[in-house]
């Protein structure tokens, strides 16, 4: 059945991203906590709390979200305008995206991209066929970019643009017409432009996209780095734990490059075989939403899927130098309890929405 498929990929994926994130970060964790296992044990127990998660979310009738998906946006909004306050939100990396909770912390905008989603996929059925007119699709486009506002106030580009992507793709499979995606895409390329221009860190991030080595010690040096683990992994890699950048080279090598590590470890053959992993999983979800009762179920798993898929995208993008960094994680690998019990959470709702298109676990 292709309900327990997604549940057996998205699990050999989990486990693959507890023993990466355990090999990439363990020497980093020594030198910093002294402690080798601060990573892998905080990890290990959002995995837990988010398959938990998982289970009980696929366990709740989607339908709820499409009855209360005002009050779940709202609160959604409130987060994202909160985080950005001095004493609530926590500066890290450069952007005040978090909330501190002592022994966790909880990123707001990861809980917008699947409220905005939800909201989304309500809308679009309320107004399928009207999506056609475009004064129809802008009330959900304004909506999503005063989500996509706020998030660039935190700043985190990367969010944003996988909150807009997402909803784009669900805005793609509804009647809306594709001259619009054409002039609404020549608008998204200027705001683009601008927001670069508005920030000196973006476009150097962007100067060293075309050319790190023209920074190799400053802004080009994570993107070099990343060149250096995947270099030497070869068509069967180094071996497992046997990565010389993680030796403090590549910085912080268990979030957002975690893949650079995997290909160093295990070479051509193993990026390609978790690169064909994720396939799969997003084929069998896009095999079933075909298969949904009703459209605001289908679009839901449209949504989550484009998510998961995008920013899956965009990571390994970042990581082989065809996309600029933008900070992003690898979905269900990287180091990071609020992506991973969130993408969980997402993954449950999708076996929910599998249910109904008679794919019973």
């Amino acid at each position: 059945m292709k309900t327990k498929r997604i549940v057996i990929l998205t699990l050999i994926i989990v486990v693959f991203g507890l023993i990466c994130v355990y090999s990439s970060s363990h020497i980093w964790a020594l030198y910093k906590y002294d402690d080798s296992l601060y990573y892998i044990k905080r990890q290990a127990i959002f995995a837990c709390i988010g398959i938990v998660a998982m289970f009980v979310t696929s366990k709740i009738d989607y339908h709820l979200y499409k009855k209360y998906y005002k009050p779940i946006i709202l609160v959604c909004f409130l987060l994202l305008i909160l985080v950005l306050i001095p004493g609530l939100g926590v500066v890290r990396g450069g952007s005040r995206s978090w909330f501190n909770f002592g022994v966790f912390a909880l990123q707001p905008s990861e809980l917008f991209k699947i409220g905005m989603i939800i909201f989304a996929a309500v809308y679009i059925e309320k107004h399928y066929y009207q999506m056609r007119k475009l004064r129809y699709s802008l009330k959900l486009l304004m909506v999503m970019g005063l989500g996509f506002l706020l998030i660039m106030l935190q700043p985190d580009f990367g969010s944003g643009v996988v909150m807009a992507c997402s909803i784009v793709v669900m805005i793609i499979v509804s009647p809306f017409p594709f001259i619009y995606f054409v002039f609404l895409g020549v608008l998204g390329v200027v705001g683009i432009v601008l927001m670069i221009l508005s920030a000196p860190y973006r476009m150097e991030r962007i100067l060293s996209f075309l050319d790190p080595f023209q920074d190799p010690l400053g802004s080009g040096f994570q993107a070099i780095q990343a060149l250096y683990a995947i270099g030497p992994g070869g068509l069967l890699g180094v071996g497992f734990d046997k990565s010389i950048q993680k030796h403090f080279y590549l910085p912080e090598p268990q979030t957002d490059f975690i893949f650079a590590i995997v290909a160093e470890e295990f070479g051509f053959l193993g990026g390609v075989i978790l690169i064909g992993l994720y396939l799969w999983l997003f084929k069998t979800i896009l095999q079933v939403s075909k298969n949904v009762k009703d459209v605001f179920g289908s679009l839901l798993m449209i949504g989550i899927v484009a998510m998961i898929g995008v920013q899956t995208l965009i990571n390994l993008g970042v990581v082989v130098g065809l996309f600029p960094v933008t900070g992003v994680t690898l979905p269900l690998m990287s180091y990071g309890g609020t992506s991973l019990t969130i993408t969980l959470m997402s993954i449950g709702i999708l076996i929910n929405i599998s249910k109904s298109a008679n794919c019973v676990l």
